[in-house]
């Protein structure tokens, strides 16, 4: 796996008043986050990032009022139509 490092000021630690590695770790659950909203990684992908496992993460992203499951409105109503035994109706 690569790894990335990003600088941040000092300030960040200050002001959140919290030790180190729960910042960092809070910046990699922010990163992970991103890219699964823009689609860039999987469910999967991202809660590895995030250092969680799927159900944890999914639950992350509840909180942060972050769809798990986008679907637009054609296929909101397929998934409806499938739930009801509806696969051969337009």
């Amino acid at each position: 796996m690569a790894e990335l490092t990003i600088q941040y000021p000092d300030d960040l630690l200050v002001a959140s008043g919290k030790p180190r590695k729960v910042v960092e770790d809070e910046l990699r659950v922010v990163l992970a986050t991103k890219l699964f909203e823009l689609g860039q990684f999987s469910l999967g992908q991202a809660a590895e990032l995030a250092g969680m496992g799927k159900v944890r993460f999914m639950d992350e992203l509840g909180r942060l009022r972050i769809p798990v499951i986008d679907l637009d409105d054609v296929e909101t109503q397929e998934e409806i139509r499938a739930a009801r035994g509806d696969h051969h109706r337009g």
